[in-house]
């Protein structure tokens, strides 16, 4: 029986397997048409540096309102003030914008991407408590407080998208960033 049961799963194992490739070789020939995202509310954590710039800029080019947070108020208002240049109208702040501001002045938010991150580039023995609650505090807690902030609302709707962009740097080994 156990012999069986492995058998079953190794054959759906293979079925899945088979049908993923000739899915992801099909899409290569019939592309899917892509999710508008012209005049959606999005909030960015972590906007003024990196890979948050990078996707409020290509949020910009698709017409979406902007909300931008970043750690820095200098760098959110500096990307906000790059968007404003290259014409986008929509609505774009630094991190001086509360969460209940947010909701009242601005609206739902319908996509929310969880980018912030911070980084402590130390051996274990070497990085200090408060740096490595901090890189808890940003990279953990604040993706479950923004998602449990926004989350509710669109529930409501029935509607929004929740991004989290993570690091590779987890499925590496790189010295002195055991602590990250």
């Amino acid at each position: 029986k156990k012999n069986m049961n492995l058998f079953l799963e190794f054959l759906l194992f293979l079925g899945t397997l088979v049908f993923s490739y000739l899915e992801a070789f099909v899409k290569l020939f019939v592309p899917v048409k892509r999710k508008s995202v012209s005049g959606e509310l999005v909030l960015i954590t972590g906007a003024g540096h990196g890979v948050g710039r990078a996707t409020a800029f290509e949020f910009a080019k698709r017409q979406s309102r902007l909300v931008l947070w970043d750690i820095s108020k200098v760098m959110a208002q500096l990307v906000s003030s790059l968007l404003n240049l290259r014409g986008h109208c929509g609505h774009t702040s630094g991190h001086f914008v509360s969460l209940p501001k947010v909701k009242k002045e601005i609206g739902d938010v319908t996509i929310l991407v969880n980018n912030a991150g911070v980084i402590t580039t130390a051996d274990l023995l070497s990085t200090q408590d408060h740096q490595i609650e901090r890189m808890f505090e940003v990279n953990i807690l604040a993706h479950m407080w923004t998602t449990r902030a926004f989350l509710p609302a669109m529930m409501n709707n029935n509607y929004g998208h929740i991004v989290t962009v993570a690091s590779s740097a987890g499925h590496f080994v790189v010295s002195f960033m055991v602590a990250y």
